[in-house]
């Protein structure tokens, strides 16, 4: 699934040539994300932007093979990961209906190995017919009918070109969350602003060693803590707006008088 995503799109449509067809589900993007992606694919799709499990969905049935794999275009596979999935799927023909890659990130000059980014295991090759995407927006995950197995060569993500952008992200990512959550009628608690944010921090900087990875560990659980303040920050301001009605425009200044 793309949109503007020509600083991205290059690298992942290069790790993937060796499959046997390229689908590119395109978003009316405005940069040069299409004239790249003809490069390596004429099998590209354009379809207004309906969320991340529809446009997941949607292009699923664009598949025309028996085996799917999802990648975003922000995300590598490695040729390591290539030889894994031919000989893991020779090898088990049938056994497992879908395959888990474990997902590193690149964050600030460095690949995180610590923290909640890592192993973010993410189910991403799957038998079309068994799979499909589900979960609550922004996060789409594919669920399937049978079995599911790990595979040990990671998916490389380059998630974040700078602070700027992560900080962007988390502002779009939190706005979606909580408008899912207050359409799907859950209801916010001062409890969740209060003590998800700096559990999210501990667990990611402490618990799960975040730690190692020195201050880009650091700054991924800070962010993941201003994340979490985000979602339930604006989940608050849904309910207050729903209750209360939008807030009046506030009267300009009056200039004072000159002396």
């Amino acid at each position: 699934m793309t949109y503007n995503e020509e600083r991205n799109i290059e690298r992942a449509l290069r790790s993937v040539q060796w499959c046997e067809e390229i689908i590119v589900l395109d978003s009316f993007s405005t940069d040069r994300t299409i004239t790249l992606a003809r490069q390596y694919t004429d099998r590209i799709h354009q379809h207004a932007w309906e969320g991340f499990i529809a446009q997941r969905n949607r292009v699923r049935e664009l598949a025309t093979h028996e085996w799917v794999l999802f990648l975003d275009a922000d995300e590598e596979l490695t040729p390591a990961s290539r030889r894994e999935i031919e000989c893991t799927l020779e090898r088990n023909q049938r056994l497992y209906t879908g395959y888990r890659f474990p997902r590193m990130a690149r964050y600030c000059g460095r690949w995180i190995r610590h923290g909640e980014w890592y192993p973010d295991r993410t189910l991403r090759l799957f038998l079309k017919v068994h799979g499909r995407s589900v979960g609550v927006e922004p996060h789409d995950k594919v669920e399937v009918d049978g079995l599911v197995a790990n595979l040990r060569q990671p998916l490389l993500h380059y998630s974040h070109f700078d602070i700027k952008d992560h900080i962007e992200n988390i502002n779009n990512f939190s706005s979606i969350s909580a408008d899912a959550k207050h359409a799907a009628g859950l209801r916010f608690r001062y409890l969740d602003l209060w003590l998800r944010p700096p559990w999210r921090f501990l667990r990611s900087y402490v618990l799960r060693l975040g730690f190692l990875d020195g201050w880009a560990g650091y700054l991924v659980a800070l962010m993941s803590m201003f994340e979490a303040a985000a979602k339930y920050g604006k989940l608050w301001e849904l309910e207050r707006a729903k209750r209360d009605g939008p807030p009046k425009p506030s009267k300009p200044a009056q200039p004072a008088d000159a002396e």
